[in-house]
């Protein structure tokens, strides 16, 4: 991140569209694009955790660098059974998404993002967040860090729950 300092905040109504990339990179963490913008806006599984943001219930941060610099975002959405995310565990544990811009990752930003969401899911008084994470994806190790243990499998994800 040079000297640039990573600001985590609330996510708000007008940060859509970095939800939005987030989002994106997130569902290529590999690098290169598996997924173009538009596959990731209209898929209904990736379009279901960014699409009406916010709803109720829904929370999230937004890390930045310089004035409004969005690079990474974190948020929490609840699914219905019918409508399930990849890291789907119960109706009233939320699902965590997390994408930081590819060439500040690794360098502190997820950590921050998560340390900020997981603090707000507590302030709501969650018992547990869930989520998925494909193998290989070298977030698995920041997600372990921070207490999150299998739960589940998935093809080639696992989902993993952190108890609050």
């Amino acid at each position: 991140m040079g000297n640039a300092a990573v600001r985590v905040r609330e996510a708000t109504a007008e940060d859509t569209s970095t939800l939005w990339a987030a989002c994106f990179e997130a569902a290529n963490w590999r690098g290169g694009d598996r997924f173009t913008r538009e596959q990731v806006m209209n898929d209904p599984e990736f379009s279901h955790y960014v699409g009406g943001w916010p709803r109720p219930g829904d929370f999230g941060v937004v890390a930045e660098i310089g004035i409004g610099e969005g690079i990474g975002a974190a948020w929490c959405r609840i699914f219905a059974a019918d409508d399930a995310g990849y890291g789907f565990v119960a109706t009233d544990i939320p699902e965590l998404t997390i994408g930081v811009v590819p060439g500040l990752r690794g360098a502190g930003a997820g950590t921050a993002l998560m340390t900020a969401l997981i603090a707000l899911g507590r302030s709501r008084g969650l018992r547990s967040i869930s989520l998925s994470v494909e193998d290989g994806n070298r977030a698995r190790d920041l997600y372990e860090r921070f207490g999150f243990v299998r739960v589940g499998r998935n093809g080639g994800s696992d989902t993993l729950l952190l108890t609050l």
